[in-house]
């Protein structure tokens, strides 16, 4: 895959061969995220209206404990990892691309802070329009008080209805002494995630609760399940020439990959070693520990998933496969795996956790800041928080990085360098946190077994009450009879002998 991007690279070729190269990826990407949203749909209330409240209770709390202790782990081993190899070289800004760091909009307009992305989180996750949070997901962003007059009124905080776009904003240069920032809260192009995911979850246990009114329902959406994952079996076929096209066509793409790599080869390498240090020791270690069972087992029955993240740069768009390769080969449960999934493509960013803490000491290093105590403290704490508030999409942990930046005070405007090695550095982190995903089903469905065993029991004797009044009918003396044709009914009469006294 990257051996035919390295290969082709002397040959110069046109922005049309590239496009060319690059095409049959771009179509297997598109069919990828076509299926997304209807799978996180089905799944999500198909698998929670199987389980009754309780349990769904039970298995969410699970879930969330797993993904903030090992987003928390990541963040303290990228952290601690950083300090050790110390990447940053205060040459760096200097050696790669100085125009990278100048005339951005990104060193021109005010960054959101940590406080304004927990915000956004709680309002992407209560949607105002379930058919809006298909297409948008709102935002905060700061602009200056004169441009956002012109937008409305002059509020602390203004909402807009409809999108605003980085082009209805101007973002000219600013002095800094004179402007007053403002919020607005706009939004922005894109799947909102987290509000699908909270409603189908409402959607679904309480859909579970109403007996047989809802088993039409249930089915309904247990069938879509079925037929997405039928049409995964067909896109899997494609997936060597798909995961080729893409990693070439990006390779193509990069101008001078040679002096961008050697420029920022420390960062990559400690990227790179706690990747693998999580994948290979922590994540088994997990598992041992949790389920007694070979790990390395479980690790290599997800390589297609792993290859299609690390193509992607995106664990939404190999939800697909990772679903069939969960449920199939690996056997676990399905209830589980309609459950965790989708809400781990959302909240756990493992590598994200790790990239951000990374990146923030690599940053302060390279901009020769001594950090204390307190201040790596704030990296790991803010890099967890950030990571959680993350989008499932490529490059998304870059806008997040700017919040620990400015938890530090460590200079936002180098963050740009990291755009050069971004589109590696993210498939990287990506494959921790589609694994971070799959093992916490895992876990979670080893924890919740017992559960699941009464679940089993109570939906065994519920669809069997299911069956038979659907089976049955009233007579006319109230009693039920079969509807069956052809049935015949035996009434046995016992009758009890009467002693002679």
């Amino acid at each position: 895959m990257m051996a035919e991007g390295f290969t082709f690279r002397p040959l110069g070729l046109s922005s049309d061969s590239l496009m060319l190269i690059a095409y049959p990826g771009e179509l297997f990407m598109r069919v990828l995220k076509l299926m997304i949203l209807p799978l996180v749909i089905a799944s999500l209330i198909s698998g929670s209206s199987s389980l009754n409240a309780k349990l769904n209770g039970k298995i969410a709390l699970r879930t969330f404990v797993y993904f903030l202790t090992t987003s928390l782990l990541n963040a303290i081993l990228g952290t601690t990892l950083a300090l050790i190899i110390h990447p940053g070289n205060p040459t760096t800004d200097d050696a790669v691309q100085p125009e990278l760091l100048r005339d951005t909009p990104l060193t021109k307009a005010k960054t959101v802070s940590l406080m304004d992305s927990v915000l956004d989180l709680g309002r992407n996750i209560f949607p105002d329009n379930i058919f809006q949070a298909a297409l948008q997901q709102a935002h905060t962003v700061y602009v200056p008080k004169e441009s956002a007059g012109l937008t409305g009124n002059g509020t602390e905080l203004l909402q807009t209805s409809a999108p605003i776009t980085s082009s209805s904003v101007n973002l000219v240069e600013w002095s800094e002494s004179n402007v007053e920032w403002t919020r607005i809260v706009e939004y922005r192009s894109g799947t909102n995630s987290l509000g699908i995911v909270f409603f189908c979850l409402v959607f679904g246990t309480l859909l579970g609760t109403i007996g047989r009114k809802g088993y039409v329902v249930v089915q309904f959406f247990s069938a879509i399940f079925d037929v997405i994952m039928k049409m995964v079996t067909g896109v899997m076929w494609l997936t060597p020439i798909g995961i080729s096209s893409v990693i070439a066509g990006k390779i193509l793409s990069v101008d001078d990959i040679g002096f961008v790599m050697t420029q920022l080869a420390w960062f990559i390498f400690t990227i790179a070693l706690g990747v693998f240090l999580y994948q290979w020791i922590i994540l088994q270690a997990i598992y041992f520990v949790f389920i007694r069972k070979n790990p390395f087992r479980f690790y290599l029955g997800l390589v297609q998933p792993i290859l299609t993240g690390f193509a992607t740069a995106s664990t939404a768009a190999a939800l697909p496969l990772t679903f069939r390769c969960m449920n199939e080969r690996l056997k676990i449960d399905s209830r589980i795996t309609r459950f965790v999934l989708p809400i781990g493509c959302n909240i756990n960013m493992d590598g994200t956790a790790l990239f951000i803490a990374v990146a923030s000491i690599f940053i302060a290093q390279m901009s020769n800041m001594t950090l204390n105590v307190g201040q790596v403290v704030t990296v790991v704490l803010t890099s967890t928080a950030a990571s959680m508030s993350s989008a499932s999409i490529p490059s998304a942990a870059l806008v997040l990085l700017l919040i620990a930046l400015s938890a530090i005070d460590a200079p936002i405007n180098n963050a740009t360098l990291l755009f050069a090695i971004d589109w590696f550095v993210d498939r990287i982190r990506t494959t921790n946190n589609l694994l971070g995903d799959c093992y916490a089903a895992a876990v979670v469905e080893h924890l919740s077994r017992n559960e699941l065993k009464i679940s089993d029991i109570d939906a065994y004797y519920k669809d069997d009450d299911i069956t038979s009044d659907d089976q049955c009918e009233q007579d006319v003396n109230g009693k039920r009879k079969l509807s069956f044709p052809n049935s015949v009914i035996l009434n046995v009469e016992v009758s009890t002998p009467v002693s002679n006294t």
